[in-house]
């Protein structure tokens, strides 16, 4: 594999001559759908016994009311509609598998699948931010309800896991339930297999161009400016911040007049204890690194089982950008300033996270 090249995020550069992706549309959309053919379409992941057009059993409201007792329908495996959730989702499971095969799904120009992301991708994520890492989330108000937002997090773990745990606790947490688009090194996107699912979980190239247009179309984006410097840093340097870059994220912010979020990240530097690097390998494999772990490589394919620690992601004040004017995302002064203003608002909240905390594991 070749040497892997990493696109900074600040660079401009334009992609004009590069081929337009392709948007696949609805199969079905030119012609308006019939009744019954509305009623076939049954939403994958509907409540159980919540049918269209069922009616609550009102409780017993007779005038002698000597239980008070609920009117309620009998339980059990024979009782009338106690199968109908399995139904549901039987069948909401069939139609889902209908249009995956017929292609009767919408992607976006970058290739977002949010349906798939819903029903699949972040189901499988679910249980390892649930249960494996239980995942504590602060601060999630401070993601707008509504317009484009820039979500600025510390990088670490030797594999990018932080990033998905992340755009999890955005899926499952947000009150208005926004969708957190994150921008990814180059080398996410020459990967077999990964490379596919990365796109249709939203994610896209880590460049101003990409990440301006997602902010101006009132999405919410997520960026680790540290990349590879914070993913890959020894165990001995965990909760340190990298360098942040130029500050491209912070100019593409402010061109889009969106707000910056910091956003602080503890227990994912501990998965992956990184006690050496094996750059020859690494330079042969075309990796940025090659991690060598307390357990990988000489435990094999059980080394690369992260270790369970708990973990705290804590969202902080927005730092708004749309009270400057147009010529602000040129001032190189002005964006070295709030780059470590941001910079430093989340090595505060690392060190203050890490006095709360009572064990890496509890």
């Amino acid at each position: 594999m070749a040497d892997a090249k990493v696109i900074p995020f600040d660079d401009d550069r334009s992609r004009n001559g590069a081929p337009q992706r392709s948007v696949r549309r609805r199969a079905g959309s030119g012609r308006r759908k019939s009744v019954a053919e509305s009623a076939r379409e049954i939403p994958v992941g509907s409540v159980p016994g919540q049918l269209g057009g069922e009616r609550a059993v009102p409780k017993d409201a007779s005038a002698g009311g000597g239980t008070g007792a609920s009117a309620q329908p009998p339980r059990g495996p024979g009782a009338p509609g106690a199968d109908v959730g399995w139904d549901r989702r039987i069948a909401g499971g069939l139609a889902f598998l209908r249009r995956r095969l017929t292609g009767d799904y919408d992607v976006d120009e970058f290739g977002y699948d949010r349906e798939l992301t819903d029903q699949v991708l972040m189901s499988l994520l679910r249980p390892l931010y649930a249960k494996y890492f239980r995942v504590e989330v602060k601060g999630i108000e401070n993601i707008p309800s509504e317009g484009g937002a820039l979500v600025v997090a510390n990088h670490s773990g030797t594999l990018p896991l932080d990033g998905l745990m992340m755009q999890v606790a955005v899926h499952d947490n947000h009150p208005a339930g926004r969708h957190l688009r994150l921008l990814a090194a180059d080398l996410v996107f020459v990967l077999p297999v990964i490379n596919e699912l990365a796109r249709k979980a939203g994610h896209t190239l880590a460049c101003s161009e990409d990440a301006e247009r997602l902010l101006q179309r009132g999405e919410v984006v997520g960026v680790m400016p540290e990349g590879f410097k914070g993913i890959g840093k020894p165990f001995g340097e965990r909760y340190k911040l990298q360098r942040f870059g130029r500050g491209g994220f912070v100019s593409t912010a402010l061109r889009a007049g969106v707000p910056i979020v910091p956003c602080s990240i503890v227990g994912a530097e501990e998965i992956y204890p990184m006690i050496g690097n094996a750059k020859t390998l690494a330079r042969l494999l075309g990796f940025p690194y090659f991690p060598i772990t307390p357990t990988f490589p000489w435990l094999g394919p059980l080394g690369a089982v992260p270790l369970p620690t708990k973990w705290t992601i804590q969202f902080g004040e927005p730092i708004p950008t749309d009270g400057y004017p147009p010529e602000a995302a040129e001032d190189p002064m002005l964006m070295f300033n709030l780059t470590d203003q941001v910079r430093e608002q989340i090595q505060h909240t690392l060190y203050k996270l890490l006095v709360q905390r009572r064990s890496v594991f509890f």
